[in-house]
């Protein structure tokens, strides 16, 4: 992987912060390798890190601020790491996204600051592909159709790493409440892929649910839309959209007919549509099946049958955060990832 660094100003560098451009983080990495990434150092360094609670602050009624930090106390992790997050759903509107973000990493050993990278851009990659780790231990094997609800910035980065996960896949079918937005998705990766997969958008979405193998939500909703009557058996649900309790992507049943696997804890108290299921008595939280690192270490048992359904809910972490910066700085400036 070749580094965008002059190999001259690398020892400038040692003592300089350097800032990594969205175009250099795009060059570096990609869904599989970041998949695989995961799958090998998230359970090795989980244990040393200390990620405290993200901080999340209302700017407005529909937007907020988000403090994402985390550092470890491993020698194969030197790092401090501050993500940095705005959230303006209504941006939509002004054809913006309505994630913006940045990264500081620091060295654990001095404190010197490293470097600072396109923190959207890396959100977006960490995003899928912790969703893209979870469906290629939860998911079947078989998978054949991908429904896609919502046509933002995340969605081609969760195609992709579904993807990348299970290549089985050979039709995505992308839906969203402007329709035109999930057309001009499907005609520009239907270019972008050759023909190597189908992909179309449609209308109906109760009707395109239960075509899907594996659903994936990414969206701002607050009433559900994914109801769990319509899911197919042997579906694999991957919800990424909500993380506070207002908001929900998919009902009751949908969680009562599946098996909740979540990214990690913080799931049980800012996913709406588990803190509402607990409120409810649909499921207890020891219903919950396990957290990623569970199921890549085996402690717990992912799918235990091709007719079950899979649900898997990430509210994000810090964790994942830190590990991405690290494989993002560490191959800009050269070094082994």
């Amino acid at each position: 992987m070749a580094a965008t660094l002059d190999p001259k100003k690398r020892t400038t560098a040692a003592t300089s912060p350097v800032f990594i451009t969205a175009d250099s983080l795009h060059s570096i990495l990609s869904h599989d390798s970041l998949i695989r990434y995961f799958n090998t150092h998230l359970p090795t360094v989980s244990q040393t890190l200390n990620s405290p609670t993200r901080q999340s602050y209302g700017v407005s009624s529909s937007s907020s601020l988000l403090l994402m930090p985390s550092w470890s106390s491993s020698p194969s992790l030197p790092y401090i790491g501050v993500k940095l997050v705005t959230s303006f759903p209504e941006n939509s509107s002004l054809n913006l996204p309505g994630i913006h973000a940045s990264y500081v990493l620091f060295s654990s050993t001095t404190g010197q600051t490293l470097a600072t990278m396109d923190g959207t851009i890396l959100t977006l990659y960490r995003t899928a592909c912790v969703s893209g780790l979870a469906s290629k231990i939860l998911s079947r094997q078989d998978c054949k159709v991908l429904v896609m609800i919502g046509a933002g910035a995340l969605a081609p980065h969760l195609i992709k790493a579904h993807l990348a996960a299970r290549p089985s896949l050979s039709r995505v079918i992308i839906w969203n409440r402007t329709m035109e937005k999930a057309k001009g998705l499907a005609e520009k990766l239907e270019a972008e892929f050759a023909g190597e997969v189908g992909f179309e958008s449609g209308e109906n979405l109760e009707e395109i649910i239960g075509l899907g193998d594996i659903v994936s939500c990414a969206t701002n909703a607050e009433a559900p839309l994914v109801k769990g009557e319509k899911l197919k058996m042997g579906a694999h649900l991957d919800l990424v959209g909500s993380f506070k309790e207002t908001m929900r992507e998919c009902d009751d049943e949908a969680i009562r007919r599946g098996k909740v696997f979540v990214d990690n804890e913080a799931a049980l108290v800012e996913a709406g549509e588990l803190v509402g299921v607990f409120e409810r008595g649909v499921i207890k939280k020891s219903d919950i099946g396990g957290n990623l690192v569970e199921l890549i270490n085996g402690q717990k048992v992912g799918r235990r049958e091709s007719g079950e359904i899979t649900v898997f809910k990430s509210v994000g972490s810090a964790a994942v955060d830190i590990l991405a910066a690290q494989f993002v700085y560490q191959a800009y400036m050269g070094r082994e990832v």
